[in-house]
């Protein structure tokens, strides 16, 4: 089931079709008939699409609450996040296809949504990963961590995203996460040692532009 922010467009169809009464032999052959009418209107890059593929049978709940105990987003924003970034063009993204086909395209999405919905999940994806990103930077350049601190945290946090990218469908060879937590870990060490010299010197505060010293807070 999706959660309540930002509502689905269209009635769960497998629900409906467990209420419907058993069909007769010539209903059988209809609904068959139907399916493969259905099957040849869907869009080739939807039947195509891979992703998401290591979660069929998972459940929205399930997937949500893996999320919200790890990170700042849900399940619904994680996936339509994805897909826009899939589905895009040179003019935008696809966000009617995106909605109209959200079951086809993500085995935990139930309903079909409204581009205005899929634009909304979007936005709320990219606002709270703006959030988390300054969250982290602030907590990096504060002096809280000292460098070991900052590794294990960059190693713990690694972790969980390179697992959302493997349950995506991406196959991450063992040099590959090497390098990648090297180069993280290198940054890392860039933003401490420049932070650092930051909070020795006079700053400016980007909201009233107010100049100030570590020392005259003393």
């Amino acid at each position: 089931m999706d959660d309540n922010t930002g509502g689905p467009s269209g009635p769960d169809s497998a629900a409906k079709a467990e209420s419907e009464p058993a069909a007769t032999d010539s209903t059988e052959t209809k609904t068959a008939d139907h399916a493969t009418d259905d099957t040849e209107t869907v869009p080739e890059d939807v039947q195509k699409y891979e992703r998401f593929t290591k979660m069929d049978g998972a459940q929205y709940d399930r997937v949500n609450e893996f999320l919200r105990d790890r990170t700042h987003i849900t399940a619904r924003e994680w996936a339509i996040a994805r897909l826009c970034s899939d589905f895009r063009t040179e003019t935008g993204v696809e966000m009617t296809k995106i909605g109209e086909n959200l079951p086809r395209l993500v085995p935990f999405m139930t309903d079909t949504y409204t581009p205005q919905a899929v634009n909304q999940a979007r936005s709320s994806f990219e606002g709270k990963v703006t959030k988390a990103g300054a969250t982290f930077l602030y907590g990096a350049m504060s002096g809280f961590f000292t460098a070991e601190e900052l590794d294990e945290l960059m190693y713990e946090v690694s972790e969980v995203a390179k697992f959302l990218l493997e349950v995506e469908g991406v196959d991450l060879a063992v040099d590959e996460e090497l390098e990648a937590e090297e180069r993280i870990s290198s940054v890392m060490r860039e933003v401490r040692a420049e932070s650092a010299e930051l909070r020795a010197e006079e700053v400016e505060c980007p909201n009233c532009g107010h100049s100030h010293s570590p020392e005259s807070q003393n």
